[in-house]
């Protein structure tokens, strides 16, 4: 039997792995710092699928960017950052 990814679900946003770079960038940009983020477990699913896509694993303290499509709102982009747990 073949292993589902769950991030090619339709209902499933698409998940990207922020280099350390750009995860700085975006908390320049709104100005927060890692503790006031959303959180995301490392037994996340998603972040499970996103390790194996990228064949690497992913740090705790990782930025996460979320981008969400819908026709009512159009994209709405959020952040998570990696927890253990």
């Amino acid at each position: 039997m073949a292993e589902f990814n769950v991030l090619e679900h339709d209902l499933v946003p698409s998940h990207f792995l922020l280099t350390e770079k750009e995860a700085e960038e975006v908390m320049k940009k709104f100005n927060v710092g890692k503790d006031q983020l959303p959180k995301i477990r490392h037994t996340d699913p998603c972040v499970r699928a996103l390790e194996d896509a990228l064949s690497k694993d992913i740090e705790e303290g990782s930025l996460v960017k979320i981008v969400r499509k819908s026709p009512v709102s159009g994209v709405s982009t959020s952040y998570r950052v990696v927890v253990k747990g």
